[in-house]
């Protein structure tokens, strides 16, 4: 999901009323970023609170891992000594549940979500197979399970639904408990896959726009669900509520949805459009109603902040910060340093600092620097007439990292 891809982020032909009334009932962060432009490391980070430079998972594929989909090794699972968030929150006496797609462990490894924190788990463990809305089989914790109706190319089940059934599911089972549901759809992404495409089945699209935009709205249908069942079983005042994509839109569709908005790029660009996401944050009663906050944050803040929010203790050594002050609506600064880097076109650097944003390309080529408060498009690089601010950039990132076996740089 892009940027743009929401009513309450500037959309104006898919329809999300459910997610723009959560933005209406909490709080729109403007500037906050997923942990990479593309799936795997960006959920690592968000798991881990390390950003790219030291997460385990730095990309979709690595150097060594195991073998995949496709026979060959590069499926890199997050290590038995990386600490998730989950295993945090199961610490401190939550209950936690996954539904969707993890996409940090092939079967027998490190990484399945069991031995990461997860009590319950139901979904896809590799990422490619999840770009299959009608797969022959998901996995339920460490055993496979089997959806006959979906063989031999049969359309049975929509495995969308399924992570919905089991999300409230898991409220009904877990109301009276403290719990932590993690639930990451796997809509919208390719293949364009859907049951009806309703209410867009008329509309004068190509099949995969229509699809697209039938994605979104039934997320957001499911988002409303969700919502309704926390009221229903009255804990809805007492659960705080995340929506976010894992990074920005696979495509622009320029002319038809403007997915990136005004950002420059797209998916796999360490530029805005690629990394830049919506995030809503919902907790009635105690996050400000109908506000917007433009305080720079990323999925490395994740981990603490949940941590801090659910009274455990963050380990040390983290790259993200605790962000309930700005949630709350306090101030908070933002003198630090942001990081990404992306290894599928190369080795490209990107860092947030302020308002600055700088971005390498290459190794070897000079930083572009922008000045997001007047240049959010990213169009004018002013790296030649800001060179104090470069260097100091610089500096940073000559610390920012750690090497990989991998992803070794070039």
């Amino acid at each position: 999901m892009g940027y743009g891809d929401l009513g309450s982020y500037g959309q104006t032909v898919i329809q999300t009323p459910f997610l723009d009334q959560m933005a209406t009932e909490g709080m729109r962060f403007t500037q906050v970023y997923a942990g990479s432009p593309v799936c795997a490391p960006s959920r690592s980070v968000l798991m881990t609170g390390l950003h790219t430079g030291h997460t385990t998972v730095r990309g979709n594929f690595g150097k060594f891992g195991v073998k995949g989909l496709a026979g060959n090794d590069g499926r890199v699972p997050l290590y038995a000594d990386d600490l998730t968030v989950a295993e945090v929150m199961k610490g401190a006496g939550y209950v936690t549940g996954i539904f969707g797609k993890w996409g940090l462990g092939e079967p027998g490894t490190t990484g399945e979500p069991n031995d990461q924190g997860w009590d319950e788990w139901f979904g896809y463990l590799n990422q490619r197979r999840a770009h299959s809305y009608y797969p022959d089989f998901l996995w339920e914790n460490k055993e496979r399970y089997d959806l006959p109706e979906n063989a031999d190319g049969k359309e049975g089940t929509y495995t969308h639904d399924l992570f919905t059934a089991r999300a409230l599911d898991f409220l009904n089972r877990h109301q009276e408990k403290t719990f932590f549901l993690y639930l990451p759809y796997t809509v919208p992404h390719s293949k364009y896959e859907i049951p009806d495409t309703a209410p867009y089945t008329d509309m004068p699209w190509t099949d995969d726009e229509k699809v697209h935009a039938a994605m979104i709205t039934r997320l957001d249908r499911d988002v409303g669900t969700l919502f309704k069942r926390l009221k229903d079983l009255n804990i809805d005042e007492k659960t705080i509520v995340f929506f976010c994509s894992d990074n920005g839109a696979a495509e622009r569709w320029e002319g038809r949805f403007d997915s990136s908005g005004t950002l420059r790029g797209r998916k796999r660009d360490v530029y805005e459009g690629g990394i830049r996401t919506p995030m809503i944050v919902r907790w009635p009663g105690v996050v400000e109603a109908r506000a917007t906050n433009d305080f720079p944050w990323y999925f490395a803040d994740v981990l603490p902040t949940v941590a801090e929010l659910g009274g455990a203790e963050a380990p040390d050594g983290l790259d993200g910060i605790s962000v309930v002050s700005s949630i709350l609506g306090e101030s908070q600064s933002a003198d630090r340093f942001l990081y990404w880097e992306f290894f599928e076109a190369g080795f490209q650097q990107a860092v947030r600092w302020k308002n600055w944003k700088a971005v390498r390309q290459a190794p070897g080529l000079p930083l572009e620097l922008y000045d997001l408060l007047v240049d959010e498009g990213e169009a004018n690089n002013i790296a030649d007439s800001n060179p104090d601010i470069v260097r100091e950039i610089e500096a940073y990132i000559s610390v920012a990292r750690t090497e990989s076996e991998n992803w070794p740089t070039p």
